[in-house]
This record gives structure tokens, C-alpha cells and sequence, in this order.
């Protein structure tokens, strides 16, 4: 078991765990979330959702996320997991990220949806 992302307190008081399936999810979501510059000791780790979330919507911008989203979980994931399809969809105002990946150590796939910042 490790720590789940975010950090947070269980029903017993405890630092709360996470399976294997459910720590690559949270470690996906960090991929995406980051910024690079963001952390001191890994400057270009991450992707630039964030930054583009304020940029105009358009499907150059969908097209761009898709790349470097997809190039930073290979770079950064690509031990635990292998992407399948990364897909970026914009609606008017909404930017919808939809990754599906297999587990490299059990096969298992798994799809991970990012909108508007919340994950579903």
C-alpha cells in the first residue's frame, strides 16, 4: 500500500493507503496537474494543462495538450504504465482529457477523465 494523493487523513485516523491501480491514478492526475518549474528538484516535470486551461479554446490547442500530456506520461509513467489513447476534447468553454492506459505490472486497463478540473 502507499500514501493516497492528495494527502489526507482515513476513517481510523491514519494516513490514508492506496493500492498499486489507484497510485498510478493518482500519479497520472500529478502528471497532468504540474506545471513544469512547479517542483525545485524536477523542473521540467509535468505538462502544461493548467496553462492552457486559460488559453483560447480551440482544437489547435486540444491537438497541442494532446502531445505534451502524452509526452509527459511516457516520460515520467512510462515504467508503470503504457497510454493507449490520450484524448483532448474542447466544448465551448470545456477542456475534457480522457487517458487510457494499461498497468504494465498486472495488464489492467485503466481510463483516468480530467474536465474542467475535477477527474471523474
Amino acid at each position: 500500500m502507499r500514501i493516497d494523493f492528495p494527502y489526507r487523513v482515513d476513517a481510523r485516523g491514519r494516513t490514508a493507503t492506496v493500492d498499486h491501480p489507484g497510485h498510478v491514478r493518482d500519479m497520472v492526475e500529478q502528471v497532468l496537474f504540474t506545471s513544469p518549474g512547479e517542483r525545485v528538484n524536477r523542473p521540467d516535470f509535468g505538462c502544461n494543462l493548467l496553462d492552457m486551461v486559460f488559453a483560447g479554446n480551440s482544437p489547435e490547442l486540444a491537438a497541442t495538450l494532446e502531445m505534451t500530456a502524452q509526452a509527459a506520461l511516457q516520460r515520467w509513467l512510462g515504467d508503470l504504465l503504457e497510454v493507449q489513447s490520450l484524448t483532448v476534447t474542447s466544448e465551448e468553454a470545456t477542456l475534457r482529457v480522457r487517458v487510457e492506459y494499461v498497468l504494465k505490472a498486472t495488464g489492467e486497463s485503466r481510463v483516468v477523465t480530467v474536465s474542467g478540473g475535477v477527474v471523474a
